[in-house]
Parts: structure tokens; C-alpha cells; sequence
């Protein structure tokens, strides 16, 4: 029925699975004597991969879709409870194997990063505002892309041009990009260690004087927009094209991967959900990259029948 799919979820079970038995540490933890879970953990992230290419939103809906579309993959699927349980316990490998995936192909070599936020919505209401577990993360942020304010988080994203995601963190719409910006790259010293001389190109909103010294000290060159009464910057031709890639990124991600449709309502359950999303991005790249196919982001082959 979905045969590029099945391929891409066999491929994926596959790598993920011998990386858990290369590497135990990385499975959750479990008492030696116990039920093992009849769903491996492969099974499981390959799940939650699938189930953000194929649209399923509502967890009731996706799990009632794959007992019966994907039995000839996954023999047995726990009921909702037990998968939700599942997947928020297994946030530490989701991280993982994005990680995984994206620095098993060339593409990671890239010298030519993009960074950009986009609004990630968590509620309507005030009264979501002021009961929600999210209360004190998520709050008030302007898109200037819609041209509205919303209630919720921004995902800052730092990917490769073909929208491979490198890095990212999830902050309160108020809090200042740049700083972001820095920050991510802080957390993990040795990401810019193995990616000398690299180049990130950013909006208007990451660009200062500060922001661009700071990484510049850590051998990071800033491509941006020039001032108002600046001189043209070195590349500043290449900014237009390359702003339409992260726009796709941040499109692909809401249009079909529903980031903003995410259903999470608190803290564990909006960041899980979140890294399910940029894991099927990754993987989805991933797998295109590893068969030769031409556009390296199109999901296209994975959420038709």
C-alpha cells in the first residue's frame, strides 16, 4: 500500500535498532527483572516518525489507522496510554537519533548553516494563558510572518540549506533570538569544533554588532542583511534565495508535518512532540539523501498512498 514508506520505516527500524544493541546505554532504563514491552524501542521511534509523515495528529486516530494499515510492519501496537507514556520516556533518543541520522550523510559537512524561529502555538484563550502546565515557558510572541500575536514557544532552528536540522531549543517568544543563537551553539562546543570557518546565515532579528562578535570568536562568520546606511555586505546577493529555503524548512514543518497542530499540553508533552516532528524531518531527508532522490525534503513519497 505505501511501498516508499515501508521502505523508509524498515530502513529506519534497521538503524535504529542495531545503534540500541551497539549501544544499550542508549534504550530507557528498566529493571533487570520485569516484563519486557512487546513494542521495542526501534519500533516505537519508527512509530512516532511515521505517524508525524502520515498527518495522525490525535493519537486515538493514528493508533486505530496503524492496526489496521500497518500490521504487516508493527504486529503488536499498545493501546493510547501505554504509547504516550512510551514516547514522552523515550525524549532522550528521540535527541539521539536525530543527531544520528543527520550526521550519517554528507550533508552535515556543510559549511552554510540557516537560522531562523518560527512560532510553535500552544493555546488561544486567556484561560489557557493563565491555567496551562505551560504557564511561565510559553507566552505572548508576535508572528511577523501572519502578521499576529500568539501564546505559546518559538523552536529556533539552526539547519543545513537542504533543511537538515543541526541544532535548535524551544524558548519563550519573548526571549531575545540572538541570545538563542548563541546559546545553542554554546551548549555543544564541540558543533562548531568540527565545523571550522562556518557560515550562518540570519534574518534581521539576529543580526547586532555583539551578536556578530561573539561568534565570530568562535569562528563563526554572520551572513545578514546590511544595515539601514550600511554598505552592501560581501554575499548580500545570495541572502534572498537562501531566506526562501529556511521559509520552506518552517513551511514544511507546519503544512505537513503539523508542528503547530502538535497537541501538547505540557512541558514533556510539547517537547516530545516537537522532537517527533524534526525526527521525521530528518529521517525523511535522511532516507532521500541515502536513495538518490532529487529533491532531498520531499515528503511527497511517504504520505500518499
Amino acid at each position: 500500500m505505501h511501498t516508499d514508506l515501508d521502505t523508509l520505516a524498515t530502513a529506519l527500524y534497521v538503524t535504529i535498532d542495531d545503534a540500541l544493541k551497539t549501544a544499550p546505554e542508549l534504550a530507557p532504563w528498566r529493571p533487570k527483572i520485569g516484563i519486557a514491552p512487546k513494542l521495542t524501542d526501534a519500533e516505537l521511534l519508527t512509530l512516532a516518525v511515521l505517524q508525524a509523515l502520515l498527518g495522525y495528529v490525535s493519537e486515538a486516530r493514528w493508533l486505530r489507522f496503524a492496526r489496521t494499515g500497518l500490521r504487516h510492519l508493527f504486529p503488536y501496537l499498545p493501546g493510547q496510554p501505554g504509547d504516550n507514556k512510551r514516547l514522552r520516556a523515550a525524549t532522550p533518543q528521540l535527541k539521539y537519533f536525530i543527531r544520528a541520522l543527520a550526521t550519517d550523510i554528507d550533508l552535515w559537512a556543510d559549511d552554510v548553516w540557516v537560522a531562523d524561529s518560527t512560532p510553535v502555538e500552544c493555546g488561544r484563550s486567556r484561560q489557557t494563558a493563565r491555567r496551562s502546565a505551560l504557564a511561565g515557558w510559553a507566552g505572548y510572541g508576535y508572528c511577523a510572518a501572519h502578521s499576529r500575536w500568539f501564546w505559546g514557544l518559538r523552536l529556533h532552528l539552526v539547519c543545513t540549506v537542504h533543511g537538515l536540522p543541526v541544532t535548535f531549543a524551544l524558548a519563550n517568544p519573548k526571549t531575545d533570538e540572538r541570545q538563542v543563537l548563541v546559546d545553542v551553539l554554546d551548549v555543544e562546543p564541540g558543533l562548531l569544533a568540527t565545523h571550522p570557518e562556518q557560515t550562518i546565515l540570519v534574518d534581521k532579528g539576529d543580526r547586532d554588532a555583539a551578536t556578530e562578535a561573539i561568534l565570530a570568536a568562535r569562528g563563526v562568520r554572520l551572513l545578514r542583511p546590511a544595515y539601514h546606511g550600511e554598505a552592501p555586505r560581501p554575499g548580500q546577493h545570495l541572502l534572498r534565495p537562501l531566506r526562501q529555503l529556511i521559509e520552506s524548512v518552517n513551511n514544511t514543518l507546519k503544512s505537513q508535518l503539523d508542528l503547530e497542530r502538535h497537541g501538547g499540553r505540557t512541558i514533556e508533552g510539547v517537547t516530545v512532540r516537537v522532537l517527533q516532528r524534526l525526527l521525521a524531518l530528518t529521517a525523511a531527508i535522511w532516507h532521500n539523501h541515502t536513495i538518490g532522490q532529487p529533491v532531498l525534503r520531499s515528503l511527497i513519497a511517504y504520505d500518499h498512498s
